[in-house]
């Protein structure tokens, strides 16, 4: 016997619930461990932005996401906010710090993704 349930769009239907459930569960167990190993890295990295960049530590962006609904995105600050002599802000390439340069191409910039 199929069991259907009807989403927030009528045309899309999903044939077997307990699928979508396991599969949101080891995403969330995954990113669970995934969070409590990389915990330690994530307390240098942050006291590491507190020192070199001050505060805010992180980085909050709205997004759209399927179907145009907006979700927010967290990652590590990489930037830091120098403005020129009228009080605007300095374009990317010269407010980007070479530690920010390292977190971007190693990654580490997005590990907040996991807590979110």
């Amino acid at each position: 016997m199929k069991i259907f349930i009807k989403l927030k769009y009528p045309s899309l239907f999903i044939q077997y619930p307990a699928k979508i459930f396991m599969k949101r569960f080891f995403d969330l167990l995954f990113s669970l461990m995934l969070l409590v190993s990389l915990a330690p890295l994530m307390i240098i990295i942050v006291i590491l932005i507190r020192i070199k960049l001050g505060v805010p530590i992180f980085f909050k962006q709205l997004r759209l996401g399927l179907h145009c609904e907006s979700f927010y995105i967290y990652k590590f600050r990489t930037m830091s906010d120098a403005k020129d002599e009228n009080d605007n802000l300095l374009s990317d390439d010269q407010r980007l710090t070479n530690f920010g340069k390292f977190l971007r191409s190693s990654s580490l910039d997005e590990l907040p993704e996991l807590i979110a």
